[in-house]
Parts: C-alpha cells; structure tokens; sequence
C-alpha cells in the first residue's frame, strides 16, 4: 500500500514503520494516524512479521506532537471524538497487538509522540532523546492516553509533574523513571533495537501474544490480571508451538516455531 506520511520495510520478520514529515518534524495529523493504523493492521496480520520496529524520519524528532493547528478551533464534543478516535484508531490498537512494538525513539517524543511510544510495548531511546507532555502549556491536556499509560511505567506522582509542569526529560531521567527500557547512541539506535528484535524471533510467537495480552490485563480497568494469566497459560496448551517447544527441549534442539 501507497502511504503518504509514513514508510514500511520489511526485513528478516521485522516490520520497519517510520513516520515520514521531517519537516512537521513528524507531527501526528489524522491522516497519518490513519496510515499507521493500518500498517500496524497489516503488520498483524502478516505471518512473516514477528517484531514491528517504529521510528521518525531524520535525526531530529521520533514525533514532536500532534498538529496543532488541526484542532486549534474544535468545540468541546470535537475534542472527545478526537481523542476517542485516536484512541481507538491507533494508540490502543498498538498497545494490544499481539507482536510485539518497539519505539525506537530519536530525538523529540512530544505529546502524541511520547504517547505513541507509551502505547508500544518496549521503548530504546537515543542520547539525544527528549521527552514529554507539554499539553497544559496550551491548556489542554494529554488527550491520546499520556495521563493512564505515564502514570502506569513512572508512577503517579512523577506523572503529575510531568504533565503539570511541562516539562521536558532527557533519555538518561527517562531511564532512571521507568519510561524507556534502554538508552543508547543514535547510530546505533535501530541497532539496539534490532537486538532486541532478534532475542523476541528465538520464542514463540504465539506464546508471546499470549503473554502480551496477559499483561495488559493487568492495567485494564475491569479486568483481572491474574484470571488473564491462568486462561492465557492454559491456551497455550492447545497450540503447535507448546508442542513444537517442548519437544525440542526433551529432544535437546532448538525449536522451530510456526506462530500456530
């Protein structure tokens, strides 16, 4: 498929996904929203595609935000159906794929950026990486899960002084709260990331989606965590790959899992 704001490369079971307005400094607008829906859409649904790795365009921003001057003159029920429908277009439907997401975050990750990478199941952060939720600095307030999804990896109380004062954190305090699992040098960013990629393709696919959706049970209001758990370990029971990996451990080789 023909994107206009973002770019797809496949490569050894990864699916690359960067976001291409370099000059925006990869800001998100709805159409962009829209095209990475369905390239994560795609992404789960390909057999082939393991790990999806998310980046932005350039040395400067992973995204700087969202485009402001798309929503400046909204009215009160504009602004809940925006942020209901990124919600739901985008930031949940990353946070519940069943392949796993890296950010791999260079440079800005601002507002929508930061919380696009929130929504991703593990964060690698450049150097240069500076992240934040300045939205009360314009009177609004983080609008696509940035109050749940930071409160959850930092904590409550670091959470409200991030979004209360605007700030924004370098990759070294990002690390130390919680917010991104690893810092590294921006050359070797993708790098990173593709390590980790390579140490997620050993398991099983099947089992890790399982996995994933146990844990989000975890932090979904509603839901019991540990009942996610037991009905998740149990299914994996009923699946080739339970099969394929412990007849590989008691015949001593490696196991060669087929994601069913």
């Amino acid at each position: 498929m023909a994107y206009n704001n973002i770019q797809t490369e496949s490569k050894d079971n990864i699916l690359y996904i960067t976001i291409n307005r370099p000059k925006q400094l990869n800001a998100l607008n709805r159409e962009t929203i829209g095209e990475l829906s369905q390239a994560f859409k795609d992404g789960e649904a390909n057999n082939d595609i393991q790990v999806i790795i998310l980046t932005g365009s350039g040395e400067k921003a992973f995204v700087a935000g969202a485009d402001i001057k798309e929503f400046a003159n909204y009215s009160v029920e504009e602004g809940k159906s925006l942020s209901a429908d990124g919600h739901k277009k985008l930031f949940d439907l990353v946070e519940s794929l069943r392949k796993p997401v890296i950010a791999a975050v260079n440079g800005f990750a601002l507002g929508g950026g930061l919380e696009l990478a929130m929504s991703c199941h593990i964060r690698v952060a450049s150097e240069n990486a500076k992240m934040g939720l300045p939205e009360v600095s314009l009177g609004v307030i983080p609008g696509y899960g940035g109050t749940q999804r930071l409160a959850q990896l930092v904590g409550k109380g670091k959470a409200i002084e991030m979004v209360a004062t605007a700030v924004m954190i370098n990759a070294e305090d990002a690390h130390h709260w919680g917010l991104v699992n690893h810092v590294t040098f921006q050359s070797e960013l993708l790098e990173k990331c593709e390590e980790i990629a390579k140490a997620i393709k050993k398991n099983s696919p099947k089992a890790i989606g399982n996995a994933i959706k146990a844990i989000n049970a975890g932090f979904d209001e509603g839901k019991n965590g540990f009942e996610e758990e037991i009905n998740q370990f149990g299914n994996s029971f009923g699946t080739a790959d339970f099969k394929e990996g412990t007849s590989a451990f008691l015949e001593k080789r490696k196991p060669n899992f087929k994601g069913e």
